[in-house]
């Protein structure tokens, strides 16, 4: 079994770690409901991404709760322009 020749010390392996240290995510803000989402990703609450609605987030509610959903999605749309 092959050994190495010589130890490495804690700051050489620190330093070869040092690039693989965790960073936060960015959030942005949803352009048309402004709610925070990360980049380059759906808006869970709207469904929109790029200005094309890509989820039908209405599809899945009763009647009363998709009722309720429209008029907060009408109202974020006019107070946040």
């Amino acid at each position: 079994m092959a050994l190495p020749k010589t130890h490495h010390t804690k700051s050489k392996t620190h330093q070869r770690r040092s690039h693989s240290a965790k960073t936060k995510i960015q959030f942005t803000l949803c352009p048309k409901c402004h709610t925070t989402i990360k980049p380059h990703c759906v808006c869970p609450n709207c469904g929109e991404y790029k200005g094309k609605i890509v989820i039908d987030v209405l599809k899945n509610l009763n009647k009363k709760e998709k009722k309720q959903k429209q008029k907060e999605l009408k109202t974020s749309g006019k107070d946040k322009k």
